[in-house]
C-alpha cells in the first residue's frame, strides 16, 4: 500500500442506510477536501478514520495509514491528529502545558520538553507565551496553539474539521495558509470537511462532495 493515507471503499451505515462510501488516496503533503451539507456525513467520515465511530454506525472497507492498516486499531494508536472548529485547550493549563501535554513520549526530560515546547512556540510566532493563560489568547494566537499541540504528538495524518468557521475573515486566511504550510512541511496527508468553497479553493487539491 502506497505512503499517504489511503481510504479503500469506504461506505459508512446507519442500519440499513447508507450514509456515504469513499474510495480515495491522500498523498502525503496533499490535502482531500470533503464538502457537503450538514448531515451529510462529513464528520461521520473523521470519526471512522481516526477510531471514535459511533456503535450507531457500521463500517466497511480499510483505512491505511503509511502500510499500516489502521481500520481497527484505537485512537491513540493510529498516529492520526485532528483539529476540529473549537480549539479545545485546557482551561486549567497555561499555554506552555497544553503544548507539553501533545508531545510525543520520544522527548524525555523535563530540559527537552521545555526546549521542544519553545521551539514550537517560537515557530508560530509566540515566543514567550508558555505561562500565557489560554483565556487571554485571541482566536487566532489559540488556533496556533492547538495546531502546534497537534504537531508536537507526531501524527503521520491530519484531519481537519471545518477549523477555521469560527475565526474572522482575516484571522482565517492566515490561520489557514499556516495548518497548510505546516501540513506541507511535514509530509502530512491531509482529510478536510468543510461546507466553505474558500478552505477548498485554499487547499488544492481534490475535492468529493457528498449529497
Amino acid at each position: 500500500m502506497a505512503e499517504g493515507l489511503t481510504l479503500d471503499d469506504l461506505r459508512i451505515a446507519r442500519g440499513e442506510d447508507e450514509l456515504l462510501r469513499l474510495d480515495a488516496h491522500v498523498a502525503p503533503g496533499e490535502v482531500l477536501t470533503v464538502m457537503g451539507p450538514s448531515g451529510s456525513g462529513k464528520s461521520t467520515l473523521l470519526a471512522a478514520v481516526i477510531g471514535t465511530l459511533a456503535p450507531a454506525f457500521s463500517l466497511e472497507g480499510r483505512v491505511w495509514l503509511d502500510g499500516r492498516d489502521i481500520t481497527a486499531l484505537p485512537p491513540e494508536a493510529r498516529r492520526v491528529g485532528i483539529l476540529f472548529q473549537d480549539e479545545l485547550l485546557f482551561p486549567h493549563l497555561s499555554v506552555g502545558g497544553n503544548l507539553a501535554f501533545g508531545l510525543a513520549r520520544s522527548v524525555r526530560g523535563r530540559a527537552a520538553r521545555r526546549a521542544r515546547v519553545a521551539e514550537a512556540l517560537q515557530e508560530v510566532g509566540l515566543a514567550g507565551f508558555e505561562a500565557r493563560d489560554p483565556a487571554t489568547l485571541s482566536g487566532g494566537q489559540k488556533a496556533r496553539v492547538a495546531l502546534m499541540r497537534m504537531l508536537l504528538s507526531e501524527p503521520q495524518a491530519l484531519l481537519l474539521d471545518e477549523p477555521f468557521s469560527r475565526l474572522d475573515a482575516d484571522r482565517r486566511d492566515r490561520v489557514r495558509e499556516m495548518v497548510f504550510a505546516r501540513a506541507r512541511e511535514r509530509a502530512l496527508p491531509v482529510l478536510m470537511v468543510t461546507h466553505d468553497a474558500e478552505d477548498a479553493r485554499a487547499a488544492g487539491g481534490r475535492v468529493v462532495t457528498l449529497d
